[in-house]
């Protein structure tokens, strides 16, 4: 992929540079206090210039994909209100009211320069049964064909539990998104520079240029969101949604929505925001959809022992588990905990949960005696399991 055809305001950096030309996707993710005002109406001069950014990026040849927030917000700008509805049935009212504006602000921009904007509504849902997530992916990838470029928005409509979560919801699905596609860099626009090595308000506070490690010294770094009622994002969701794309072999950055032409100057180089590096070891295809996507059924609770052998890479055997919680059956993806609880891994289980807590603790050479047969020897096979990082845990760390 060639460079971008823009000129930094600042020396770009070579590291930078290199990763803006090894990629072939882009997803940008646009948070609601970037496109809205403080009494929540749209800011149609931002969403015109981040569509003429979104635009440049498409012609210079990748494929470029937007999540976008702001629903809610517009909504509430239209109907007059100032502080975000509790009620669910009023939530998806103004969820509903503004997505039509949301969109038609995007369509009148980017027609400007030769483009039209792609609706997609999509809820966690939609991306937890792999032929859905498929479907999702090949629609994605013929919208860009066809010279469009994907809007993507939570259907807060219906998606009723998504709504009352704390945390912003379009940060994990732009990072599910990211795991659709291939050789991707997800961009999080927000209203901070960046992860700061302080309080955002403090004058003394740096933004932090490169995270290498997302180990519990940048964790220990986020606070919570702010509770003026028009975003649901905060750090944490960010810090969450980097990380996952970044199991998948991604790159992210996270940087300020209201710099100018913030875009242009990430993809000429520039070492703006803070970049987020990818594992050297990316999850890819049927466990990626396992390790981010894929519906939970219920808990593996394991030994020590089972916990080292499968972050050696090997299968989860019966006689390393202890207990299970849930009730679920073969097939079904489960998370498979260590003795402290922690989340190491997800993985589709061979048997049920009335077989595994029959054979939990068994060898398997005696599986045939307890069940009266023997189907598999793993409970959870190696190449049907997606292992998370040793400080890493597949949990948003809600207490932050």
């Amino acid at each position: 992929m060639p460079l971008t055809p823009f000129e930094p305001d600042n020396a770009p950096d070579p590291q930078r540079v290199q990763l803006i030309t090894e990629i072939q996707t882009v997803i940008v993710k646009v948070g609601t206090r970037v496109l809205t005002g403080g009494s929540g109406q749209l800011n149609l001069e931002r969403i015109k210039q981040l569509s003429e950014q979104l635009c440049r990026i498409s012609n210079a040849g990748y494929h470029t994909v937007l999540v976008s927030s702001g629903a809610v917000g517009a909504g509430m700008g239209r109907l007059g209100m100032t502080t975000r509805p509790t009620g669910l049935a009023k939530l998806q009212a103004v969820a509903a009211i503004g997505q039509s504006l949301l969109i038609q602000a995007y369509e009148d921009a980017m027609s400007e320069m030769g483009y039209h904007a792609a609706q997609v509504l999509l809820t966690a849902e939609d991306l937890r049964h792999r032929t859905t997530y498929l479907n999702i992916r090949n629609a994605l990838l013929q919208i860009h064909e066809l010279g469009s470029i994907a809007v993507i928005n939570e259907n807060d409509s219906v998606a009723v539990e998504e709504l009352m979560t704390t945390f912003g919801d379009n940060d994990r699905m732009a990072a599910a998104v990211s795991g659709l596609l291939q050789d991707a860099l997800l961009v999080m626009l927000s209203d901070v520079d960046g992860l700061m090595d302080g309080h955002p308000r403090e004058t003394t506070s740096q933004v932090i240029p490169e995270v290498e490690t997302m180990g519990k010294s940048i964790w220990n770094l986020v606070l919570p969101p702010d509770s003026d009622g028009m975003s649901k994002g905060g750090m944490a969701s960010k810090l969450l949604a980097a990380s996952t794309a970044n199991s998948f072999g991604h790159s992210a950055i996270i940087a300020a929505g209201h710099t100018s032409n913030i875009l242009d100057r990430i993809f000429a180089g520039e070492q703006i925001g803070t970049l987020f590096l990818p594992s050297s070891e990316p999850l890819m295809g049927r466990r990626r959809w396992i390790g981010d996507a894929a519906a939970i059924a219920g808990q593996v609770h394991i030994d020590d022992g089972a916990t080292a052998a499968i972050f050696d890479g090997n299968s989860l055997l019966s006689i390393g588990i202890v207990r299970c919680n849930g009730g679920f059956q073969r097939g079904d993806c489960v998370e498979i905990c260590e003795p402290s609880g922690r989340v190491v891994a997800r993985g589709l289980t061979n048997y049920s949960s009335q077989e595994l807590e029959k054979i939990a603790g068994v060898p398997t050479d005696r599986i045939a005696d307890v069940l009266g047969h023997c189907p598999y020897d793993a409970a959870i096979h190696r190449d049907n399991m997606a292992i998370g990082g040793e400080e890493e845990t597949y949990a948003v760390p809600m207490d932050l």
